[in-house]
């Protein structure tokens, strides 16, 4: 049985819990938070659509396959190591770009791990959530 009610708060608090998910990984940069708290509320979200609108609706607004999300933030999450590496320090050495914006936290590997895990915290809970995605 369809809830029109779950459906309808569903297409207002799941573009809101997004935002709130990639506020989470700006804020958590500094203060509690970070990519492990943005990913799990991002995963939260597709969800909340599937409870409101169906599996197969909430599989059609995930843009890529959530093994390539999985692959994509390990992928970075080992890229932000090397920087230190090459520098002659030790693997996952904090760099920091010059750069001050003020909508964004200070750009650095640190921030390149955070959004690796965001993915990859992201990609695993839909990989739980949706275990008999067919890969294309």
């Amino acid at each position: 049985m369809r809830s029109y009610i779950l459906t309808i708060s569903a297409r207002l608090i799941v573009p809101v819990m997004l935002l709130f998910s990639v506020f989470m990984l700006f804020r958590g940069h500094n203060q509690p938070g970070g990519g492990f708290a943005g990913g799990l509320i991002a995963g939260a979200a597709f969800v909340l659509l599937a409870f409101a609108n169906g599996v197969d609706f909430a599989l059609r607004k995930i843009p890529v396959q959530p093994t390539q999300i999985i692959a994509s933030g390990l992928l970075i999450s080992l890229l932000s190591g090397i920087p230190g590496l090459l520098m002659g320090d030790s693997f996952f050495k904090g760099y920091w770009l010059d750069w001050d914006l003020p909508i964004l936290p200070k750009l650095g590997t640190p921030f390149m791990f955070d959004v690796g895990v965001y993915l990859l915290v992201m990609g695993i809970v839909l990989v739980i959530v949706f275990p008999n995605i067919k890969e294309d």
